[in-house]
């Protein structure tokens, strides 16, 4: 496969990381708003765990439909690097060891959408498509 073919899909395969990532993103938030899957320590919703959960459910359900895709990105980079100054590294310097890491990786995707947008499997090309 020649790099002209794989440069035609980078658009797709932009709105393929998108989604999967919100849709893994996303279930972070329906373990801690509703409870599935079952969470060994539900937090209440108006503690900083239940706020973050709200974030993951409603910005990962708008990042997974691609609505609003980069201030919903934007948002959502900032919330994962308060959560992993705030809970992870404190326990160890080490992203391995203090389980952020999954956090960093969030925090820089979610950065990245919101340089590169949504790509076109998405409400907001939909949207601008449209003249919306």
């Amino acid at each position: 496969m020649s790099l002209a073919t794989l440069d035609r899909y980078a658009p797709l395969a932009l709105s393929v990381l998108r989604i999967v990532a919100a849709l893994i993103f996303m279930a972070h938030g329906t373990q801690k708003v509703l409870g599935f899957p079952a969470h060994p320590n539900p937090p209440a919703l108006t503690s900083l765990s239940g706020i973050a959960g709200i974030f993951e459910l409603v910005g990962g359900a708008l990042l997974a439909l691609g609505l609003f895709s980069r201030p919903v990105a934007f948002i959502l980079s900032g919330e994962m690097a308060f959560a992993y100054f705030l809970a992870h590294a404190p326990r160890s310097f080490f992203p391995v060891l203090n389980g952020g890491d999954a956090a960093i990786l969030y925090c820089f995707v979610f950065l990245y959408f919101v340089f590169a947008g949504p790509g076109p499997l998405s409400l907001d090309a939909v949207r601008a498509r449209r003249g919306l």
